[in-house]
């Protein structure tokens, strides 16, 4: 191989393509092969949807507000960066959520999982699936499981073992949060694989949860707040990921403020032109772009087109602050979630300054409501007095706020949200095969394709970074 230095372009900025850079960095270092890396990123800011605004003691996340705890990829990221102290959990006094069912807000049965049962009693009594749902429900407690080992659509799934109220008042609107998607289009390999696997299993999808609760989830590695909480976030927001991640790169050249107009292959390297005439070249390239971005680069490949297709929902979110003394509603849990069926402009409400004590100053309340969801973007044409009206109206009608806020702050997210469809998966296999037949040394990463949250985009990047150090040692 030699110790000529190698040349590696990242396009784009958020999470993924940081992460990608890290650990393409320490991979290349620890095995001794000379690099260059360039960071590119259209825009003038990092850190992709990761956005916090500090205002007025607030602390107001943009984008997502946290990461799943038990997820290993962000934590040994987290002690890499040295960040562990920066941590912090969700209240534990305000671990209830609430589900909006028939204009009433109903407390999500303990033990739940996306509707799935864990505990008896408590979905027992729940008032949000009637009796005759409930008999529907319990009969996963004797069908047989689904042979067909085939894909398919995470709605089918959980009203073929649960039965339509359990999908329809449960699933969907806790789904809302996650991928903003129809049950009924996204796919289950591709969103919760355990799901089919339990079944495979135990036959019983009740009965393997049961199964898997008795079992230890302890996993290696984890922090005590890891294994306290959920989810976590940071003392200063998650843009403190993004602002250790940037300081720890600046060994690295990083452009911003320029998109990437063309890629071509020449020979064995890749040349980059840049929409301002900046030229690059590079041995290897990761695109940490949405799928649609990724496949303009990629044309001649067959799958670029089901690249193309892969939708992704538009959804915004409204942080609405307040004085403790203009919210009478007893705000005792982290927030609710409204399905469909209930019509409704907003998606759900966090509860911020009730599910983190960072997020508000003293006699004060930070709300944060979400609109849009996959079939439901109407709200795109609503200007923000409209929005705002929208969302005031339900506030009302919920929680019985009359005051109007002390500010509020409006984010909008465009094809934010990538919406798996059944086979995604074997199409990803498919797009992996034709890269390293067509495309050698060119890799592709990020939410729209193997999981939207925070620990699977840097998990993505890390393997993007792997495949890189293999493709270089290869040369």
């Amino acid at each position: 191989m030699g110790s000529e230095r190698r040349k590696v372009v990242i396009v784009g900025g958020g999470i993924t393509g940081l992460s990608a850079a890290f650990y393409t960095r320490k991979l290349f270092e620890e095995n001794q092969i000379p690099v260059d890396i360039t960071l590119v990123e259209k825009s003038e800011q990092l850190g992709g949807k990761i956005r916090t605004l500090h205002r007025d003691g607030f602390v107001i996340e943009k984008g997502p507000d946290s990461f799943l705890a038990r997820k290993l990829s962000v934590i040994t990221l987290v002690k890499e960066l040295g960040l562990e102290e920066e941590l912090t959990a969700t209240n534990p006094h305000a671990i209830t959520n609430y589900i909006l069912h028939k204009g009433k807000l109903h407390p999500m049965p303990l033990g739940l999982v996306l509707g799935i049962p864990t505990a008896v009693s408590p979905f027992i009594k729940t008032g949000l699936i009637s009796p005759a749902g409930k008999i529907r429900a319990a009969l996963d407690l004797l069908l047989p499981r689904k042979e067909d080992a085939k894909d398919e659509s995470l709605g089918s799934f959980i009203e073929r073992r649960l039965g339509r109220e359990v999908l329809e008042n449960i699933t969907e609107p806790l789904l809302a949060g996650i991928y903003a998607g129809d049950t009924q289009f996204l796919s289950l390999q591709a969103t919760f694989p355990q799901f089919k696997q339990i079944e495979q299993k135990h036959r019983s999808l009740i009965l393997g949860m049961l199964a898997g609760k008795n079992q230890s989830h302890n996993v290696n590695g984890l922090p005590d707040i890891a294994r306290k909480s959920m989810f976590l976030t940071f003392k200063r927001g998650l843009i403190t990921l993004i602002d250790r991640l940037v300081e720890s790169l600046q060994s690295i050249r990083m452009i911003t403020g320029q998109g990437v107009v063309q890629i071509i292959r020449d020979g064995g390297d890749y040349k980059l032109k840049l929409d301002q005439g900046t030229e690059l070249q590079a041995d290897g390239l990761i695109l940490a772009l949405p799928a649609f971005e990724a496949a303009k680069f990629i044309p001649e490949l067959p799958e670029a087109r089901w690249l193309e297709q892969v939708t992704y929902a538009s959804v915004a979110n409204i942080a609405l602050a307040y004085k403790q003394e203009d919210i009478s509603f007893p705000l005792n849990g982290s927030g609710f979630v409204i399905p469909r069926n209930e019509g409704r402009m907003i998606t759900a409400c966090t509860w911020s300054s009730s599910k983190w004590l960072h997020a508000a100053p003293p006699g004060t309340v930070l709300l944060r409501t979400y609109v849009g969801r996959s079939n439901s973007q109407e709200w795109m044409r609503l200007s923000d007095q409209e929005l705002l009206s929208g969302v005031w109206a339900d506030l009302k009608d919920t929680m019985e706020i009359a005051a109007e806020p002390v500010f509020f702050e409006i984010t909008r997210c465009f094809r934010s949200m990538p919406q798996y469809p059944v086979g995604h998966n074997e199409r990803l296999k498919k797009l992996g095969v034709q890269l390293r037949n067509y495309k050698p040394g060119l890799f592709v990463c990020g939410a729209g394709y193997g999981g939207v949250g925070i620990p699977d985009c840097i998990q993505q990047g890390k393997d993007a970074a792997e495949q890189m150090l293999t493709f270089a040692q290869s040369m």
